[in-house]
């Protein structure tokens, strides 16, 4: 563990190393990287749920809250000042607030940042300032006029996005689009047979179009930039399910693209360099590929009813398996099959490592045993 934990306020914006908008992939990423500072990190979540807000409690100090469908850091809440477990130094415009030798009091607070809104927590745009351990404050009781107030020591430090007139953000709200977010998959577009159009922060930006059987593993390259990981295809296992009994007629080494920053992987075959399969993923928490992918927020897109419908209907990745079903095949739910993806990690358990793949026409869906569907294959 360092010596000492030192953290800098940015109202509005984030909190030492974090910024508001991080995505809940890129922030444990970066913890893993820095274990020495951060050995014990508890993800809490709603194991039946993929969209309820994520929450990081990284011992002793600091809780990050993720919201629940993008899976964006929404929250920043600093805790334990005086625990010197590690230490920490806290602060603001390169001035110290709070250290092993400075207790940050009400009237330090009042002193750097100003007047503020009436309550017993000190709220400015984008931080606010408890003397609660615990929890918030018990709401607007007024000023305070008691001398001894002067002296309360803060106990906890809350960072959000900035709102007009001092609101407080809700904690299922998303985070608002931000700097941060530049690059990152905003949606994914799903068409059955035909691929995936990628929509990107900022809003502004051109969508990308991967279309099955045209796009290149060169168009992937000039579109979304190298793949984190290049994957030769060596698992031939469902080749025993295909109709025909033999593997593919490609006799070259087909591999994958892996862009994990964006929640998806591309088959290309190896002798056409043409995308074969989409894979996108939803990065569930407590599944076994929670973690290896960001979260792809996509949806499922079919024929508009008529030629003036504008706006076709979707099913989104956070809809339940069966709606999703009838959604793509309003008759029969087809067979499935059993995958455990725990069957060659010894020594890992988890509480739904057993997952479903329902396959329809072009598409293939892995569901857990909760109804959630983890990632969804097009082919």
């Amino acid at each position: 563990m360092f010596s000492s934990l030192e953290v800098d306020i940015r109202p509005g914006s984030g909190l030492g190393m974090f910024e508001i908008g991080m995505s809940l992939w890129n922030v444990l990423d970066l913890i893993r990287q820095m274990q020495q500072a951060f050995p014990q990190v508890d993800v809490k979540y709603d194991p039946d749920s993929p969209t309820t807000p994520v929450i990081l409690h990284i011992r002793p100090h600091l809780d990050l809250l993720f919201s629940g469908y993008h899976q964006r850091l929404h929250t920043i809440c600093l805790r334990r000042l005086r625990d010197l477990n590690p230490p920490v130094t806290l602060t603001y415009k390169n001035t110290v607030l709070s250290s092993n030798e400075e207790v940050l009091r009400r009237v330090g607070v009042s002193r750097t940042f100003g007047p503020t809104y009436p309550g017993d927590d000190l709220r400015y745009p984008g931080v606010s300032f408890s003397f609660d351990e615990d929890g918030r404050g018990e709401g607007l009781k007024g000023p305070q006029t008691h001398p001894e107030d002067r002296v309360q020591e803060v106990k906890k430090v809350i960072i959000s996005q900035k709102t007009a007139d001092g609101e407080v953000r809700d904690a299922l709200d998303e985070v608002v689009e931000c700097p941060v977010m530049t690059g990152d998959v905003q949606r994914a577009i799903i068409k059955v047979h035909d691929g995936v159009t990628l929509h990107f922060y900022p809003s502004t930006s051109e969508p990308v179009r991967i279309q099955l059987g045209s796009t290149t593993a060169q168009d992937l390259t000039c579109d979304l930039g190298p793949p984190l990981r290049i994957h030769y295809k060596e698992d031939d296992r469902m080749t025993i399910h295909a109709r025909s009994g033999s593997a593919d007629d490609d006799t070259d080494t087909d591999y994958f693209y892996n862009y994990l920053q964006h929640g998806i992987d591309f088959l290309v075959s190896g002798s056409t360099h043409i995308v074969k399969k989409i894979i996108l993923h939803t990065n569930v928490p407590g599944t076994p590929l929670f973690q290896r992918y960001k979260r792809c927020p996509w949806e499922i897109e079919s024929q508009p009813e008529d030629d003036e419908d504008e706006t076709p209907p979707r099913k989104r990745f956070d809809d339940r398996v069966e709606n999703i079903s009838h959604f793509l095949s309003p008759g029969d739910v087809p067979p499935s099959m059993l995958l455990d993806r725990t069957d060659e990690e010894d020594g890992l358990t988890l509480p739904s490592s057993t997952t479903r793949l329902l396959g329809f026409d072009g598409i293939i869906l892995e569901v857990t045993e909760s109804a959630q569907v983890v990632a969804v294959m097009l082919f």
